[in-house]
């Protein structure tokens, strides 16, 4: 998995074009302030039993969330870090598992549509730790 942190004093998406069929239809835009955004890469790797991806990703989000203040997080799938790429059932899947057990522990959390091309807004200071790259 391969996953890049960015602390947003904005960021906003709206969809674009739908790339896979087989997930909701989504049209509206979102807008969120103060947030940490992941945009994560899971790889085929990451499907093997073995491979504890969620909680590796999981004590990575909090661990970037602790150092930038913040307990809002968005969830962005970005399959452009690696060439490995997991299907989007597991990654979906895997999104869902992190927003439930992240919401358990008083986390805000929200994914971006899946299955569509964004329009996305980024507002991003440059502070240490703002911006982070995590080879899991």
């Amino acid at each position: 998995m391969k996953v890049l942190f960015m602390y947003c004093t904005e960021f906003g998406y709206t969809p674009t074009v739908k790339t896979l069929e087989n997930f909701p239809d989504v049209h509206e835009s979102k807008l969120f302030n103060d947030i940490q955004v992941a945009f994560i890469q899971a790889e085929e790797k990451d499907m093997l039993p073995e491979h504890d991806i969620t909680k590796k990703l999981l004590n990575n989000i909090k661990w970037i969330c602790r150092k930038n203040n913040s307990n809002k997080v968005v969830l962005h799938s970005f399959a452009h870090l690696s060439e490995s790429k997991a299907t989007p059932e597991f990654t979906i899947e895997l999104f869902n598992r992190i927003e439930e057990r992240l919401k358990n522990v008083g986390f805000e959390v929200f994914q971006t549509p899946f299955g569509y091309f964004l329009d996305l807004n980024i507002k991003a200071p440059g502070f240490s730790l703002a911006r982070v790259f995590q080879d899991l």
